[in-house]
């Protein structure tokens, strides 16, 4: 059985008001620790929470996605801060219909009036991303991602007629 697998690791870019954000949330926790040394309980409860609030806006920011292809078959995680992963998409290359770079003209003929837009890319200009056409029953997406050569070349050899490079 000849099995095709390549996998790619792709940081977003991440938004300029999220530094604004962290640092705003760096501050409110600063000062929260400073009024739970002078103040009761209530003091306490603010620093946890807005140290809470402070990790859950920091490791958000920070996303990572891996793309795996492996027999047919691609997935794409989503890595929080470098500690969380989630299943963000799978799919089999029975359901997409075209892989694309996303500037291509051959992506016109896969538009859909309900499409839903699927972004796994990292959101830097000048990258070169692609775009898949998937059709998974009723539904009809699209998902942008930023494959490396190996795994677009592993897609080719799988379905040849599926690939546009």
């Amino acid at each position: 059985m000849n099995e095709s697998y390549a996998e790619c690791l792709v940081r977003r870019k991440v938004p300029f008001y999220s530094y604004i954000v962290n640092m705003v949330m760096g501050a409110i926790t600063a000062f929260c620790i400073l009024l739970a040394f002078t103040t009761n309980i209530i003091g306490v409860v603010l620093m946890f929470a807005s140290g809470f609030v402070t990790y859950i806006l920091y490791r958000n920011s920070r996303v990572e996605y891996e793309y795996l292809y492996v027999d047919k078959t691609l997935y794409v995680d989503k890595i929080l801060g470098k500690a969380k992963r989630k299943k963000a998409w799978e799919g089999k290359m029975d359901d997409i219909q075209m892989i694309a770079p996303s500037d291509s003209y051959v992506l016109n003929d896969y538009k859909s009036a309900n499409e839903k837009v699927l972004d796994f890319s990292s959101q830097v200009p000048g990258r070169k991303t692609y775009t898949a056409a998937v059709q998974a029953g009723p539904d009809a997406f699209k998902i942008i991602f930023e494959p490396n050569e190996k795994m677009i070349k592993c897609i080719a050899q799988t379905a040849p007629r599926k690939v546009v490079q």
